[in-house]
């Protein structure tokens, strides 16, 4: 990485950018609604993800470009003698930026904010559809040790 990344919490200016990135898949763009304005489900999402202590929407910046997001949702478990696990959503990379080593940042950066926040534990999901997303978390040493179940209400 020959540029330098930052790593900052969201602010409701970054909602459209992030919308944005987060729209600008190929399945993302089925689910997602970039438009402008903005539908107002994303900024109430926003606010509850923005008061609730144990989320963090979190943007990598170079320069003032915001080039990738994701979440962090911090759970405590009863389970683990009580420990807190870190959930990663929502990591996309803008499409231009996409091979450079960004997502590869976003989610070094999750590892070590969750070791800062006490957590035992690093989880995350990727569609069955995303192949290549799923090398990429294998190769950053996740392991598909457990099977995941969904169900759209």
């Amino acid at each position: 990485m020959d540029r330098e990344i930052k790593f900052r919490i969201a602010t409701e200016q970054d909602l459209e950018r992030i919308v944005e990135m987060l729209a600008d898949d190929a399945l993302g763009s089925k689910r997602e609604r970039y438009e402008q304005p903005l539908p107002n489900c994303y900024i109430k999402a926003f606010h509850a993800i923005s008061s609730d202590p144990n989320n963090e929407l979190v943007v990598a910046c170079c320069e003032n470009e915001i080039i990738g997001v994701q979440q962090i949702t911090f759970t405590p478990y009863l389970t683990h003698q009580g420990g807190w696990r870190a959930t990663i959503e929502g990591v996309r990379t803008s499409s231009s930026e996409r091979g450079r080593g960004i997502g590869t940042e976003l989610i070094r950066w999750a590892i070590n904010r969750a070791k800062e926040r006490g957590c035992h534990l690093v989880q995350l999901t990727t569609d069955k559809k995303r192949k290549d997303a799923l090398r990429f978390y294998e190769r950053l040493g996740f392991k598909a040790t457990h099977e995941g179940l969904k169900m759209k209400l």
